[in-house]
């Protein structure tokens, strides 16, 4: 009887400790469903990207006839700004990695006054623009495309935020534990990667 007992408390023990291992070898689909989520924000900026192509297309000249000409110095160090601000944020990944605390809140910090710069500037550029929201296609499309993605930047620019705040505390990021500076980076890339091609389709092309 007594044997049976301790059986029985080996059994429930082994199956206790298998269900607690297994539920922390449980795969982390967190990274997958950031992906997800950007791949659909993918779609809506295609989306977005085909409709301007489409009225560019169709229209006998582009922009419409009497729109202002468009500033390109301002737009020019805007898109070096950011462009330069995901190698720094790469920094703080690598940082991190290392378990360099002080460098990943030295490099966050750098990229979210990069990332505030680059809002700034844009604030600027639609408050001395010669055309309004509905002075012509170009010009709403314009508004569209450029504010939509002004306000990826400052999501982006709140999840690093997030990160800094966070990183107030020494052993929350390590080497080992760092989703939250992996996910604000690849969102700042998605960002930036979005910009190039706004900024060719808009001023360039």
């Amino acid at each position: 009887m007594q044997g049976s007992t301790v059986d029985s408390a080996k059994v429930a023990l082994d199956y206790h400790g298998s269900a607690a291992t297994g539920h922390e070898a449980h795969p982390d689909h967190r990274l997958f469903g950031l992906i997800v989520f950007l791949g659909a924000e993918a779609m809506i900026f295609m989306g977005l990207f085909m409709a301007y192509l489409t009225f560019r297309a169709v229209y006998p000249s582009w922009p419409p006839e009497g729109t202002p000409e468009r500033e390109l110095v301002l737009p020019g160090i805007n898109t070096a700004i950011l462009i330069a601000s995901s190698f720094v944020i790469h920094r703080a990944d690598t940082a991190i990695k290392q378990n360099n605390v002080n460098g990943l809140r030295k490099w966050f910090a750098i990229t979210a006054a990069m990332g505030a710069i680059f809002l700034a500037g844009q604030l600027y550029e639609y408050h001395n623009l010669e055309f309004g929201l509905t002075t012509n296609l170009y010009a709403s499309t314009f508004y569209v495309l450029t504010g939509f993605h002004g306000l990826h930047v400052f999501l982006g620019l709140g999840l690093i935020l997030a990160v800094l705040w966070r990183a107030r505390q020494r052993e929350h990021y390590s080497s080992e534990h760092h989703f939250g500076v992996e996910a604000a980076e690849l969102y700042w890339h998605f960002v930036d990667v979005v910009w190039i091609v706004l900024f060719l389709l808009l001023y360039i092309l």
